[in-house]
């Protein structure tokens, strides 16, 4: 289970939760390993009995060691449950059980069609793991991404109101890589009127990228006609709406089930005032600007006991990587 744990930590946060898989055979050997790549991937026993296939291993009678209960419903993907009692998995042991009431109820299915399941092993760990998104699904609402690209000194734009670009195009990339992964992207009417962005995402050529996000403006200034976010593919939306949580409530019931938040700063703060921000993805590039646009604003904080604390996160790559010239930081929320 720590082994599958720690392949769960390779995947990407987002829609899904972070899952690892580990299959073994009757005296103990590994068979195959699996992880969870992100929302339309495979999950992590899929993964895991995709690659057993793919080396001609017979996994009839082994043991599917998981850090989450089996998915018992079609999302994206198939039920993890039917495919484990298909391919003749005889015992399942997982970790934590599933919270969601879309996809709970796999280890009740697999114990119905006689397959043998234990859950707990390490639940503590897996539900640490992924507590900001069980904690999004409990609410009803998308798991939130805050991205923010600044300079050394906190600012996302200089004193006369210059930002593009502040970083390169690197990290400017990997930027789109989370737009494409997620199901809407959202920023502010403001950053509409005096960027004029597409808010589309794109490859490293500058091609449209094969999935894309819902894109949304909020707040009550028109948006003009002819503003690049509207684009023609019908992906548009605006919320005349300042509270992220009412924004995350009407995303949710459109089906967002991974939100990312561009900002400007206003609207970055106000996620983060909120307590929606489960993941916060920052680019800092290598330059002093002295004076200019904060990437937060008021974030409800007085007192140094007050504020809001966040820890590294090491999955996906890691908590701090170069991106060429500029570094890029992910950070998650404490635990409670």
């Amino acid at each position: 289970m720590a082994l599958a744990l720690e392949l769960a930590r390779r995947g990407v946060r987002g829609a899904n939760p972070l899952v690892g898989a580990v299959l073994l055979d009757p005296s103990g050997r590994i068979l195959s390993t699996g992880y969870h790549r992100g929302a339309g991937t495979p999950h992590a026993e899929a993964d895991a009995l995709a690659a057993a296939a793919a080396s001609g291993t017979d996994v009839t009678g082994a043991t599917m060691v998981v850090t989450l209960e089996p998915c018992n419903h079609t999302g994206r993907t198939g039920p993890c449950s039917q495919a484990i009692r298909k391919a003749g998995i005889s015992r399942v042991v997982y970790a934590a059980a599933d919270p969601t009431a879309e996809a709970a109820g796999g280890a009740e299915v697999l114990a119905a069609a006689g397959v043998d399941t234990e859950a707990g092993l390490m639940a503590a760990e897996s539900a640490e793991l992924n507590h900001r998104w069980t904690r999004a699904m409990q609410e009803h609402r998308p798991f939130v991404t805050v991205k923010i690209a600044q300079s050394l000194d906190g600012r996302t734009a200089a004193k006369d109101g210059t930002s593009q670009w502040i970083t390169g195009s690197a990290a400017r990339t990997d930027g789109h890589r989370i737009r494409s992964r997620a199901d809407a992207v959202v920023i502010g009417t403001g950053t509409v009127l005096a960027d004029d962005p597409q808010l589309t995402a794109r490859d490293e050529r500058g091609a449209p990228a094969q999935r894309q996000p819902l894109r949304v403006a909020v707040g009550h200034r028109t948006v003009p006609a002819e503003a690049a976010i509207r684009g023609t593919d019908g992906r548009f939306l605006q919320l005349k709406e300042h509270e992220p949580a009412a924004v995350c409530r009407e995303l949710y019931g459109r089906g967002a089930r991974h939100l990312m938040v561009e900002g400007g700063a206003t609207v970055a703060s106000a996620f983060l005032r909120a307590g929606l921000a489960d993941e916060l993805v920052t680019y800092v590039a290598p330059l002093l600007l002295g004076a200019g646009t904060s990437a937060v604003t008021a974030v409800g904080v007085h007192t140094l006991t007050d504020a809001s604390r966040w820890r590294w996160d090491e999955t996906g790559g890691g908590a701090v990587s170069a991106v060429g010239p500029d570094l890029l930081l992910r950070l998650e929320p404490q635990p409670l």
